[in-house]
């Protein structure tokens, strides 16, 4: 456990926490800086600004689903269904677009409606005593189901410019018109699912590290008895863990079908997978009780970066399974071995 989440311990304790964390922080940021130069070495362009940008882009949607999903492996539960709500999220979002809200409200719309199905979860969870794994999965298969149903299985589309600008829109972004009537991208901009990334990261550490309910979550998944008897509520602490997890896969259901400018309802599908491998590879113990934001998007970005480095080299987007396969079975070994240390 970090500091912040162990208000009890003596000052040996979360000095010996900190060098923990910091520890494995370094040695995920290493890992990600040998990542990139693997793949710089065997591809010219991959260090190229679109090449970085596309990183990004890939990058924010598995990092939105991470920050919530860390929240929740902290308290010792684990979310299944991000997926599955992402792409509902979206769908919803979209339908409130073609029923004539506007982009920005039709897309809260979704976000709220991710929440929900994490408020669900966290009923189920903590009312009806269901495990997490149980209580998630069959959400994935509700909210997948509900986002195909309301569809007819069919794409979204037609949803206008104004929908697709907050996953293809850039900050500072610089274009010349040529003489032949053509634009010439000068500079392709910060784009703004990264920034909203950055905020989300941000708002997420300030939460978790100075708020009462970040000591809470953390209490709550180092030792569930104990928190109790320490007067934290356990069962609203696991809500809002839960809750929390759904608005983020919905707010990342948002980017991914404005990147798309279409409602895709199947997609998501395993990225509930990328999202665990980020927040495991970042330092989050699936005992629960220990991770950070900054952890997990250091994962994020190893996840992002391999899969984008194998695109690159020209391997194979079934090998590239095997791949995230293995790194997300390496992580959870590497946690036994931490947690049994």
């Amino acid at each position: 456990m970090t500091d912040a989440s162990k208000p009890w311990a003596n000052g040996k304790e979360r000095r010996l926490s900190m060098a923990r964390d910091q520890l494995h922080r370094a040695s995920a940021l290493l890992t990600l800086l040998l990542l990139i130069m693997g793949f710089a070495l065997a591809s010219p362009s991959f260090l190229s600004v679109n090449n970085g940008l596309t990183v990004l882009l890939q990058t924010s949607v598995i990092g939105l689903l991470g920050i919530g999903l860390t929240m929740v492996i902290i308290t010792g539960g684990i979310d299944l269904s991000v997926g599955s709500v992402l792409a509902l999220s979206g769908v919803v979002s979209a339908m409130a677009v073609k029923a004539g809200l506007p982009v920005i409200p039709a897309m809260c719309v979704g976000v709220l409606a991710g929440a929900a199905c994490g408020a669900f979860n966290g009923l189920v969870i903590t009312r009806l005593r269901i495990p997490p794994f149980v209580a998630t999965l069959g959400m994935m298969l509700i909210a997948r189901g509900m986002a195909l149903q309301l569809t007819g299985a069919t794409p979204i589309s037609q949803l206008g410019a104004g929908f697709g600008r907050l996953g293809n829109g850039a900050l500072f972004r610089v274009v010349e018109m040529q003489p032949n009537g053509f634009p010439r991208v000068i500079f392709p901009g910060i784009p703004y699912p990264a920034i909203l990334l950055l905020i989300v990261a941000i708002a997420a550490t300030y939460l978790l590290r100075r708020r009462q309910i970040g000591r809470h979550i953390y209490a709550t998944g180092s030792n569930e008895e104990a928190a109790r008897l320490s007067g934290v509520d356990v069962d609203w602490t696991k809500m809002y863990a839960y809750t929390m997890s759904g608005a983020l896969a919905g707010l990342a259901g948002n980017v991914l079908m404005s990147r798309l400018v279409t409602a895709q309802p199947s997609e998501g599908v395993m990225y509930e997978l990328d999202a665990i491998a980020a927040a495991v590879i970042g330092g989050a113990s699936l005992s629960g009780g220990v991770g950070t934001i900054a952890g997990t998007m250091i994962g994020a970005f190893i996840i992002g970066i391999l899969r984008n480095g194998l695109n690159m080299s020209g391997v194979s987007a079934f090998i590239q399974q095997i791949v995230i396969g293995l790194v997300v079975i390496g992580a959870v070994w590497i946690d036994q071995v931490r947690n049994r240390r």
